[in-house]
């Protein structure tokens, strides 16, 4: 079984370094210019460099989502920005328009192409084509089954990637206009108003269909394949991606390490044992904020993929701490406060090599020394004296009994 790359998503530079630290073998994060996801904070060409120099330290890599599809006046500064990126010394490009691919490709810059999403790859023959325009990776549609994703890595034409977790578009990925005709932002230059997920009143004439206490929406459940790791792993995909730069950075945490840990298991074994399955489900669950489904992975999805009502996305306080610093054998750490918590409640830690363990608060000190019992200032630095395993870049969260 080959090596396969963990590909975790960021939208600033201390998510994407929390990536890293969490296991992600490589980032994708957008630039200010060329790049979908607008409303994400997006990465200047400083800040770029300095996460290639931090990823290249932790033996992890930086691709740039160039992924716009440009209209006459997006285009000014392309090659400017692409030898800028190629200096940098960026791993690779996110492109769907073919004309970028082939700029990137005429200027020599040393970097791979990968092949957006967005032209929904969908077959051998259309991972062939982009091969003969000199393209390094094709990343799959989501609209993939296990079958046609198992004959497309067979046929050995170009390194593939698929998405594992994350957002679906209730369109082939990218072909949606809805927001564009609503709203006037255009989803295939960054400014996707995710019309579907709104709520309707569904009409049939005058006559309306849907109860009007429970208006009618198009949503799709949120992508999670941890039931397919092993698969693709053995059929030979070269890059397993995850959705969501407009995510948190516990989000990313909790679902990195967790895919890390699953596919470090199924490298070491040949296999994932049920009861990590099982572990590494309830790990993300942790995280999500909306429910979650297996997209096309085990067939064409039914109505119970999809979310029609109810579906508004929760925010999760369960994460209530940052290990600053931390010295575990005298059992003390700087942790800086997220979410209000109690000293007396249960809690949990996990971090860059630590899965998901228990844990106690025994004592809490502000920065003047006053014992405190409760916090619930966020971005309170606060000094703990803490029982059960440290470390560094922890996160910790309040323990809670999920099935």
């Amino acid at each position: 079984m080959k090596p396969i790359e963990l590909l975790a998503p960021a939208g600033n530079l201390e998510k994407a370094k929390i990536a890293v630290l969490y296991g992600a073998d490589a980032v994708y994060v957008g630039g200010k210019q060329f790049s979908l996801r607008s409303r994400a904070s997006n990465f200047s060409l400083s800040e770029i460099d300095e996460l290639v120099k931090f990823a290249a330290a932790h033996d992890a890599h930086v691709h740039v989502t160039v992924n716009m599809l440009p209209h006459e006046e997006d285009l000014e500064g392309l090659d400017t920005y692409l030898k800028d990126l190629d200096d940098i010394g960026i791993r690779a490009i996110i492109a769907a328009s073919p004309y970028v691919m082939s700029r990137a490709k005429a200027l020599g810059c040393r970097f791979e192409v990968h092949v957006s999403t967005q032209h929904s790859t969908t077959n051998t023959s259309a991972i062939r084509f982009w091969k003969e325009q000199g393209m390094d990776r094709a990343v799959l549609a989501r609209e993939c089954g296990m079958d046609q994703i198992r004959s497309m890595t067979a046929a050995d034409v170009l390194p593939v990637e698929v998405f594992i977790h994350g957002g679906m578009c209730i369109s082939y990925s990218g072909r949606c206009v809805l927001s564009n005709h609503m709203t006037l932002r255009d989803a295939n230059r960054g400014g996707c108003a995710q019309s579907c997920r709104w709520k309707y009143h569904l009409m049939d004439g005058n006559k309306e269909l849907s109860d009007p206490g429970k208006l009618f929406s198009m949503s799709s459940k949120d992508l999670q394949a941890v039931d397919e790791i092993e698969a693709f792993m053995k059929m030979g995909v070269a890059s397993l991606k995850i959705e969501g730069r407009m995510k948190s950075a516990y989000y990313l945490a909790t679902v990195v390490t967790a895919y890390r840990h699953l596919i470090d298991e199924i490298m070491k074994n040949g296999t994932a044992s049920e009861a990590l399955i099982a572990k590494t489900k309830t790990e993300i669950a942790k995280a999500e904020n909306r429910m979650t489904g297996p997209g096309f992975y085990q067939g064409i999805p039914g109505c119970d993929v999809q979310l029609y009502q109810d579906h508004d996305e929760t925010v999760t306080q369960e994460y209530v701490a940052y290990v600053i610093d931390c010295e575990p054998e005298q059992h003390r750490a700087t942790i800086q406060v997220k979410n209000k918590f109690y000293k007396e409640e249960a809690f949990e830690i996990f971090g860059p090599s630590l899965y998901s363990t228990e844990g106690k608060m025994l004592k809490i000190l502000d920065e003047d020394g006053n014992e405190l019992t409760m916090c619930n200032r966020p971005m309170q630095v606060v000094h703990i004296r803490w029982e059960g395993p440290l470390e560094k870049n922890a996160m910790i969260r309040k323990k809670e009994n999920r099935q």
